[in-house]
């Protein structure tokens, strides 16, 4: 039998250049490029006080993990809680005149719906059902077999 060997830890990162992996590695670069923008377009004091923030916004991105999440995945999850939150609370003082209100009456007066009366089904009917049933669907009734049902109804039989 063949073996096989079986990662350990799938969940960890590659490190890809020393303890960075890529997506550390990656963030820090868009930071730097960030950084030298801002080196080139502000003066030297509002480009200190630019540089320590995204500095600090980089590391908060690149290193910070959240429950064992990265900590842009934990803002996106955030950002759809604060869009759409999923805790729903039921309030059991509800006025029931209130759900009154909301119902509209319909305006069309004189049309309503009647469901469709279903028929009884008549013993010949019956009996062809359970013919169909009891072999299958591979008889099927004649004309002969009706003439032969006709005179069986009429006659009544009583055996002793």
């Amino acid at each position: 039998m063949q073996q096989f060997v079986v990662p350990q830890f799938i969940d960890v990162e590659d490190k890809v250049l020393g303890p960075l992996s890529v997506r550390q590695f990656i963030i820090m670069l868009v930071g730097a490029g960030i950084l030298f923008l801002l080196f080139n377009i502000l003066g030297l004091i509002q480009f200190v006080f630019a540089a320590i923030l995204v500095m600090v916004l980089l590391f908060v991105f690149a290193f910070v993990k959240i429950n064992g999440r990265p900590f842009h995945f934990f803002l996106l999850s955030l950002l759809q809680t604060f869009k759409r939150p999923s805790l729903k609370l039921w309030s059991k003082e509800t006025d029931r005149y209130q759900f009154r209100s909301e119902i509209v009456p319909s305006k069309k007066k004189g049309t309503k719906y009647i469901p469709k009366q279903k028929t009884p089904l008549s013993s010949s009917r019956l009996t062809q059902i359970s013919l169909v049933v009891d072999t299958g669907g591979a008889y099927e009734k004649t004309d002969l077999d009706q003439d032969e049902m006709s005179v069986d109804q009429g006659v009544t039989t009583l055996e002793i």
